[in-house]
């Protein structure tokens, strides 16, 4: 493939692009975005239209609607890599006819990638026959750092290679900052709900003043008496998170099958539904965290139960 930065011009719009010269007949087989293009006037193997001779080019969905193009219509690519004059350093520039567009799913490559023929590119980029690169396309995707890794052994200095988690750092960056930021909000909301557990022990424990004193004279000890308030309170804590749960689940199941919380292109191209997906390990790791949170909510109240004076409690109670 060929790899590099151009500016696309269409009538009086400019916008900036990353230029891929790749091989019609067997970018398919690499590319999977390439496979759900629809062409009128297909690029030919010498990447030109058959109509009139102009070169064809596929724009992604967005840089297209970014330049107000349409199918059929003229695009002039701008190289800096043009060539030295008399009066200076000229860009390159050529017309191409636009073929098709491609929509991936992801606006970074729709409103910025543009394909055309490798021969076109080297073209107009003054390569020769060289290319940028190689792209290869693995049987398994979590395998392609060590497949890459391989390949960099294999072909050393100054070769170099890049998985799809390196290309698309920033993205899994972000997602993992988000999932943070969510189990940090999930965290903080299981605090206030602890905290309302021990909230609700104290006031219990203020109004049963005086039966606590009475079981301390009957003999009840302070271990017991801090038992009875620590197994009421995580008899709360687990009634709540056996419900949120089931609730989640329930949520989640409607979200999963039925179109409820409807998605823009512009938020999210994949589908129009809301993706959900159940993962059992965070589940377990939030209903732990919440029942030893709430084991913590309850020590407090069940301590100051256990430290009354029954003589002192059955006199002012």
């Amino acid at each position: 493939v060929i790899y590099t930065q151009v500016m696309i011009r269409a009538s009086s719009k400019v916008s900036g692009a990353v230029l891929r010269g790749i091989d019609p007949e067997s970018a398919g087989r690499v590319i999977k975005t390439l496979d759900n293009i629809s062409l009128q006037n297909p690029i030919t193997s010498k990447g030109e239209n058959t109509d009139n001779n102009i070169p064809g080019i596929v724009l992604g969905k967005e840089l297209a609607n970014n330049l107000g193009v349409s199918q059929g219509d003229t695009v002039y690519l701008i190289s800096s890599r043009g060539m030295i004059s008399p009066i200076g350093h000229l860009p390159a520039m050529k017309r191409f006819k636009l073929t098709g567009f491609f929509e991936s799913g992801m606006y970074d490559y729709d409103g910025s990638f543009a394909y055309i023929n490798i021969d076109q590119a080297q073209k107009i980029l003054r390569m020769g026959n060289s290319i940028s690169g190689i792209e290869i396309r693995v049987g398994n995707i979590y395998k392609a750092r060590e497949i890459a890794q391989e390949i960099v052994s294999s072909l050393g200095f100054p070769f170099w290679a890049r998985d799809w988690m390196q290309m698309n750092q920033n993205l899994f960056t972000a997602l993992k900052l988000e999932k943070t930021v969510m189990f940090i909000i999930l965290t903080l909301i299981v605090l206030v709900a602890a905290f309302n557990i021990a909230s609700t022990l104290i006031m219990m424990v203020m109004e049963k003043t005086r039966d606590i004193a009475i079981l301390k004279a009957m003999g009840a000890t302070d271990k017991s008496i801090k038992k009875i308030f620590v197994f009421k309170g995580m008899v709360i804590g687990t009634i709540g998170t056996i419900l949120g749960v089931f609730f989640g689940f329930v949520l989640c199941t409607i979200l999963k099958h039925y179109k409820i919380a409807e998605l823009t292109g512009d938020i999210y191209y994949f589908t129009t539904k809301l993706p959900v997906k159940l993962e059992f390990f965070d589940v377990f790791i939030i209903v732990s965290a919440a029942l030893v949170i709430c084991f913590f909510a309850t020590i407090y109240p069940a301590r100051q139960a256990s430290k009354l004076d029954p003589v002192e409690a059955i006199r002012y109670g």
